[in-house]
């Protein structure tokens, strides 16, 4: 790896080589994020049928789906048969001869039986950082059962606290928040490794997995159960912790309205016409506000469904009171703010607009580097045949 290149700019981790093994959302993800950090990724893929992302549409683009190319953009693509000796050779060769990292998300024990496992290649190459992102994890009964994001949401809590309750249905957080934030950590242990490398001049076997990752995003509750042994119910748009802090109906659209302070409330209460509110000592503190949230919220709503949106609004934004509409994609795509941030970004080759990283160097955001490859597209460049 050269990191002469890679001082400044927004393109830090210029230089690096990413071996991808990975399908449907997690390891693909993080594979995007470090390339438009400037890695050079490598995605291998089953050269019959690719990545089953591939195929998760409509919508379609150029015959590939939409949240394939969302996953995808700015990697060089590979079609290799691991089953085929020779093609899992040809990659072992390039990634003791290239990679600087591999990320794999296949099924418990697949990349051991190819000679493609963690603990093989760093025999060979002890300076390779190896992301090993697993279904449930390492260990444990389930260490071998299969998983994915919605399996995750249930399996790991985060469904008993989103949606209604009150016997509603369970709901589903409505992005793979779980495969996403796996490939997130997965990206953190592998930059966290690489500093790490500066010094020892060796790699390390990093891993995670989505239950995991389902049980860190549980931090909050899991806290609270094991300070107080409640099991609280879902509220909604709201949260447990905080009162108001929630969606209202207005007359003419959902205003998403978060008063974190006493002093916000107080703020809130005045610029609805209901400034006794504060002094009561039923809502005086937010402790308070959620032991008589029953109370309080039907209070709120009776008063909010009958304001226009904007006049709301303007009044809560005159006086700090943190607020935002209820957006749909179409208005999140065409709001000024969104257009200023220049985030949904137009790739080369007329490629599909997607969404770049929520990060800027120096001011620059990292751009799209060409669209998603197609199945083997890069084949020969990366792969020879055994001699």
């Amino acid at each position: 790896m050269d990191l002469k290149k890679s001082q400044g700019g927004s393109k830090p981790l210029e230089g690096l080589t990413v071996v991808e093994i990975g399908h449907s959302v997690a390891a693909p993800y993080a594979g995007l994020v470090l390339s438009d950090l400037g890695a050079e990724v490598i995605k291998v893929e089953n050269p019959k049928a690719g990545d089953t992302a591939r195929g998760w549409g409509p919508p379609f683009w150029d015959n590939d789906a939409s949240l394939f190319h969302a996953l995808n953009r700015g990697k060089k693509g590979l079609a290799v048969d691991l089953g085929d000796s020779q093609q899992a050779s040809a990659l072992k060769r390039l990634i003791l001869g290239r990679a600087d990292v591999v990320i794999q998300n296949l099924r418990a024990g697949a990349v051991d039986a190819y000679g493609l496992g963690a603990e093989a290649l760093r025999r060979e190459k002890p300076e390779l950082i190896y992301c090993d992102l697993s279904a449930f994890g390492g260990g444990g009964p389930l260490a071998d059962k299969p998983g994915y994001d919605p399996l995750m949401q249930a399996f790991g809590g985060l469904m008993s606290v989103t949606g209604e309750g009150r016997g509603r249905p369970p709901v589903r957080v409505g992005v793979s928040i779980v495969d996403m934030g796996a490939g997130m950590w997965a990206v953190i242990g592998i930059l966290a490794s690489l500093f790490e490398r500066a010094s020892s001049k060796r790699g390390s076997i990093v891993q995670t997995s989505l239950f995991e990752t389902a049980l860190a995003w549980m931090a909050v509750p899991m806290a609270a159960y094991q300070a107080s042994g409640e099991l609280r119910p879902p509220y909604g748009s709201g949260t447990a912790e905080i009162v108001p802090y929630q969606c209202f109906m207005t007359r003419d659209g959902w205003l998403m309205i978060a008063v974190g302070s006493d002093g916000l409330f107080s703020k809130f209460s005045a610029a609805l016409g209901c400034p006794d509110w504060a002094a009561d000592p039923r809502f005086a503190t937010n402790g308070n506000r959620v032991a008589n949230r029953d109370v309080l919220l039907p209070m709120i709503e009776d008063i909010v469904r009958h304001q226009p949106l904007t006049d709301l609004m303007e009044r809560l934004d005159a006086v700090g009171v943190p607020n935002a509409p209820l957006q749909t994609i179409d208005q999140v795509a065409a709001h000024p703010q969104t257009q200023e941030l220049g985030i949904v970004q137009t790739g080369p080759k007329k490629a599909l607009p997607l969404m770049g990283l929520p990060l800027s160097f120096d001011g620059t955001r990292p751009a799209l580097k060409w669209p998603t490859p197609a199945l083997g597209e890069h084949n020969s460049q990366f792969l020879k045949k055994d001699d």
